[in-house]
C-alpha cells in the first residue's frame, strides 16, 4: 500500500472482481510500458515491463536499497516475497541479481491469475494462500531475505504482526538474512513503534527508514523496516536512502530505541491489524 502522488492513469485495461476486492491494471500515461495495479482503488504496485529495475513508488524504492545492500551486487539470493501484488520487487530482483530463486506468495487467487495473464513474469515461483501458513510449511533456512507487503482493505492484518510471525521469518531465513516489511501508521505511531519493538525482540538488529514527515507523525505513510540477526547495512542504506527524490531517515541504534520506547513486542494474543489509513492517504497530489 502507497500514497500515489502520480498523475491518474487511463481508463482500465483490465480488473476483475475477486473476495479480497476489486483489482484493476492501468496504463501509466508516462511510461510506454508500466501499469499500475490497484485493489478497491488503493494503488498496490507500479511496473515497468520494459525496466524491471525502476521503482516507482518511495516505499518500493526503499524496499530495493535494502534488497541492494544484502549481498554484494549481483549475487543471486534466495527471496520469500510475502504479498505479490504485481511481483514488482521479485522482478526487480530478477534483472539486479541475475539467477536469484525466488517464491511470492498471495492469498488472491484472481489477483494471481490478472497478474500472469497480463504482466507476465518468468523465473518466479507463486503460491496463492495466506502469507503466514505458507510461511510456517517452509523448510528451515531457505532463503536469504523475506519481504513482507501484505495488506488487506489498505490494513496489515495481525497475524502478520505479531512476535511469532517474526520468529517464523527468522527460522526461515538462514545465517545473518534480513526481513524486511512495510509498515503503514500515522501519529501517534503505535502500531510502528510496536512492530519495532517486536523486531528487536526476534531479530536484535533493527532500522527503520522512513520520510522525516512520517516519523514525526505529520503525516500517515509507510516505514520500511530492516530486521537481521547480524549486522545491517545502516550506513550504506542512509545513503541510499538521503539520495532519493523524497529523501528519508534511518533510524537505528540508540535513536531507534528512543523511537520504540515504552512499546511492547506483540504476541498473537494481543495482535490487530495495522491502523485504517485515512481517507485522504491515497489522493493523487
Amino acid at each position: 500500500m502507497t500514497r500515489t502522488s502520480r498523475r491518474a492513469t487511463e481508463a482500465p485495461a483490465s480488473h476483475v472482481d475477486t473476495s479480497h476486492g476489486r483489482a484493476e491494471l492501468l496504463r501509466d500515461a508516462d511510461r510506454r510500458a508500466a501499469w499500475m495495479l490497484l485493489v478497491d482503488g488503493v494503488p498496490q504496485s507500479h511496473v515497468d515491463l520494459d525496466d524491471p529495475g525502476y521503482l516507482e513508488f518511495e516505499y518500493v524504492r526503499r524496499l530495493g536499497h535494502v534488497i541492494d545492500t544484502a549481498a554484494p551486487a549481483a549475487q543471486p539470493l534466495r527471496v520469500l516475497h510475502l504479498g505479490a501484488g504485481a511481483l514488482t520487487l521479485a522482478r526487480y530482483v530478477a534483472v539486479t541479481r541475475p539467477g536469484s530463486q525466488q517464491l511470492a506468495v498471495d492469498i488472491n487467487a484472481s489477483l494471481v491469475d490478472l497478474v500472469r495473464l497480463r504482466l507476465p513474469v518468468r523465473r518466479v515461483r507463486v503460491r496463492v494462500g495466506d502469507a503466514r501458513a505458507v510461511l510456517e510449511r517452509l523448510p528451515a533456512a531457505s532463503f536469504d531475505m523475506v519481504i513482507a507487503d501484505v495488506f488487506a482493505g489498505g490494513r496489515t492484518p495481525a497475524h502478520l504482526t505479531s512476535a511469532e510471525f517474526a520468529a517464523a521469518v527468522r527460522r526461515a531465513l538462514r545465517g545473518p538474512g534480513i526481513f524486511a516489511a512495510n509498515i503503514a501508521d500515522g501519529a501517534p505511531l503505535a502500531h510502528a513503534r510496536a512492530q519495532a519493538a517486536t523486531a528487536r525482540a526476534v531479530f536484535g538488529e533493527v532500522c527503520l527508514i522512513a520520510e522525516p514527515g512520517v516519523l514525526r507523525g505529520r503525516r500517515f505513510g509507510n516505514l520500511v523496516l530492516a530486521a537481521s540477526a547480524g549486522p545491517l547495512p545502516v550506513a550504506a542504506l542512509t545513503r541510499l536512502a538521503a539520495a532519493d527524490p523524497m529523501s528519508a531517515r534511518v533510524v537505528h541504534g540508540e535513536d531507534l530505541v528512543r523511537f520504540a520506547a515504552g512499546a511492547k513486542p506483540v504476541s498473537d494474543a494481543d495482535a490487530r491489524p495495522s491502523p485504517v489509513p485515512p481517507a485522504d492517504a491515497f489522493v493523487s497530489g
